[in-house]
């Protein structure tokens, strides 16, 4: 059984990741940890569990294996490198961290340690993008030269209960988060293009503020790549009813994915007309299932650090980008 310690409620993943872990017959939740010690004492009652508020003695706690990271994202590199110090195997929610070299700090101390290491990106286990993925592997569109994906909600328009939306009010801090939009909700469009078009050669982005929350409300992303294709990438707190949109487009074919609609044209199919595919793969287990696979058996992941870098590289040149007004070669990066 993998002993875990929960790191902070500030997320509002945070709940969710403690019902799967509660779900997960290889894992028990054995302490909470809180930045805010009122709200990680009501967690820590409400789930039957231990609260301490000394960091540094939960993670040098013996008996704790793993830690689940749901702090204010500017807490992350500290908390995570702490972890990987003290031999604690890591789970965090998105982003890994603000910079590039954050990201390779964080990963030198888990390489060096062992550990075995998830970060929450979903979306790359589900069927869409395992056919997306198919799809562009076999060829299908021909050469591929433009993708759009949009994942938005409505989480800044104003409700009766609060006139900044349901998303909690830490959301708009800019200091704890690193922006606001994009480097959230737009991080499944940034990984899920990361994966499908490779790794991007320049980002051009605007991060505007309609509603004047402190960040970014909605957000545009143009990645452009050496192939000459280029990705166009969308999300929003301020979209109500707005789907999740995936859209491949090439020389040989077309494919569009609208929740939970796949239509495929390609010219190297038998029918001319549109088709809706039957052989998607299925799901992939969840990225808290793989990673207590991954502690427990050493099974291999899906999700990979890679994936945090690249996630961390687009968000990072994206943000330059709005800050200068000029489009950002990646590698001013590296």
């Amino acid at each position: 059984m993998i002993q875990v310690a929960l790191l902070s409620k500030w997320h509002v993943h945070a709940v969710d990741y403690a019902k799967e872990a509660t779900e997960n017959p290889s894992i028990n939740i054995k302490t909470i940890w809180d930045e805010d010690p009122a709200r990680g004492e009501s967690w820590a009652q409400e789930l039957g569990v231990d609260f301490n508020s000394d960091l540094e003695n939960v993670l040098s706690d013996p008996e704790i294996d793993a830690f689940i990271v749901s702090t204010p994202t500017n807490l992350h590199t500290d908390v995570i490198r702490s972890a990987a110090n003290h031999g604690k195997h890591i789970f965090t929610e998105k982003v890994l961290a603000f910079s590039t070299r954050e990201c390779e700090e964080i990963f030198k101390d888990i390489e060096e340690s062992g550990v075995q290491f998830m970060i929450s990106l979903p979306r790359l286990t589900k069927d869409y993008y395992l056919y997306a993925q198919q799809v562009v592997d076999q060829a299908l569109l021909g050469s591929v030269t433009m993708m759009r994906c949009r994942v938005a909600h409505n989480g800044a328009v104003p409700t009766e209960k609060n006139q900044n939306g349901w998303l909690p009010d830490r959301f708009y801090n800019e200091e704890q988060c690193g922006g606001g939009a994009l480097i959230d909700l737009g991080a499944h469009p940034i990984y899920l293009a990361n994966r499908l078009m490779g790794k991007p050669e320049a980002i051009s982005s605007r991060l505007p503020q309609m509603r004047g929350l402190g960040v970014d409300d909605q957000a545009v992303a143009l990645l452009d790549y050496a192939s000459g294709a280029m990705a166009v990438l969308e999300t929003s707190f301020v979209s109500t009813g707005s789907p999740f949109q995936l859209e491949l487009y090439g020389t040989q074919g077309t494919l569009l994915i609208e929740d939970d609609t796949i239509r495929l044209k390609s010219s190297k199919l038998d029918s001319d007309d549109w088709t809706q595919p039957e052989n998607v793969p299925e799901d992939l287990p969840m990225p808290m299932e793989q990673w207590a696979s991954a502690i427990e058996q050493n099974q291999p992941v899906s999700i990979t650090k890679e994936d945090a870098y690249l996630l961390t590289l687009v968000n990072e040149a994206a943000a330059l980008s709005h800050k200068e007004g000029r489009r950002v070669d990646v590698k001013e990066f590296v």
